[in-house]
């Protein structure tokens, strides 16, 4: 369970943009969301991390169509320590794909 001073530190970030670069070295603009009260939406992608390590990343989309990313989102929200939003870009598959790869800059991993 998050500690009071761990909701109010990640409140504060919610909305805030971080940086990360994909396996394709392409930099990515993912807004902070609450990891407590995060709801998904239709049109966004989401990354799950345990600090700077990506342990999910999809849509609403991954989640009703694909069983087995529905098991790896229920593992990684049981340990992730910050989860990111992005407007889904017109080749999802292929930012899916390059965000799971992907790393914070140093920011991200200090947070």
């Amino acid at each position: 369970m998050a500690s009071v001073g761990d909701m109010q530190r990640e409140s504060g970030l919610q909305g805030r943009m971080a940086h990360w670069h994909g396996r394709s070295g392409r930099s990515y603009g993912l807004a902070w969301e609450s990891l407590e009260s995060f709801s998904m939406h239709e049109a966004d992608l989401y990354l799950i991390a345990k600090g700077g390590h990506v342990l999910w990343v999809g849509s609403t989309q991954e989640l009703v169509g694909d069983p087995l990313s529905r098991a790896r989102f229920r593992l990684a929200l049981d340990c992730a320590t910050h989860v990111f939003r992005l407007p889904a870009p017109d080749n999802r598959p292929s930012a899916i794909w390059d965000l799971e790869g992907a790393s914070p800059e140093a920011a991200v991993q200090a947070a």
